[in-house]
């Protein structure tokens, strides 16, 4: 589904930014990318939905490969997979409905299919009370939960989350987390970067830790049920 080959980004000639690294989700798996600010977690993201190209090594997704995906392909790849970001990057002129209810605008969905999508998304994330309000008159745990029902409305295969609880308290980022693991137990894939260990410190997802640009760990750790 996802796989990366002894993927290097360089960029700069003597700064690279991922070494080397094999890296491989399988479907409906939820992986944790843990490492410091400047490890390479999100630049690991960007080569999934092929926002940056590998120096060298290959990356393959739903069987594109970065190497020869063409330049038309791209969006239909990326129709494909979710990716949410800490800043939320919604519209601030647009309510929480319009919001996610563009993602399908622009690819000409049905106003009717439209409204149906949105709405089970919205209420999938716990906001159909809220669908008419307008970014500023919501929480930040709130506006990150918009920014996944919108990522969620196209029913990705996988979804990237780029430190999604990076601006929010610590009981919306345990209520995003909860969503997650919600989201990844009905079939879709996850993968969630993060420096907050704590926050991770009790799943038993796949933990995968970067260093320096390296992979320096990758388990999946055993729970014990008492």
């Amino acid at each position: 589904m996802v796989e990366l080959i002894k993927v290097s980004v360089a960029y700069k000639k003597e700064w690279y930014a991922l070494r080397d690294i094999h890296f491989k989700v399988d479907k409906g798996e939820f992986v944790f990318l843990l490492g410091p600010s400047g490890a390479g977690k999100s630049t690991l993201l960007k080569l999934i939905y092929m926002d940056i190209f590998p120096t060298s090594g290959e990356v393959i997704v739903a069987g594109y490969r970065a190497s020869t995906i063409k330049r038309k392909e791209i969006p239909l790849l990326r129709r494909k997979i979710g990716v949410i970001f800490q800043d939320f990057k919604l519209l601030q002129d647009r309510t929480a409905y319009e919001n996610v209810a563009f993602a399908l605008e622009v690819t000409n969905t049905p106003r009717k299919l439209i409204r149906e999508k949105v709405m089970e998304v919205l209420a999938d994330v716990h906001l159909s009370h809220k669908r008419n309000a307008y970014p500023y008159q919501l929480s930040g745990g709130e506006q990150q939960r918009v920014a996944i029902a919108r990522a969620l409305v196209r029913e990705p295969f996988i979804l990237l989350a780029d430190e999604p609880t990076g601006n929010v308290d610590p009981e919306a980022a345990e209520e995003i987390l909860s969503l997650l693991r919600d989201i990844n137990a009905k079939g879709t894939a996850v993968v969630m970067a993060t420096h907050d260990l704590e926050l991770v410190a009790r799943s038993g997802a796949r933990r995968v830790i970067l260093e320096d640009g390296s992979i320096v760990e990758d388990k999946t750790p055993i729970v014990r049920r008492g």
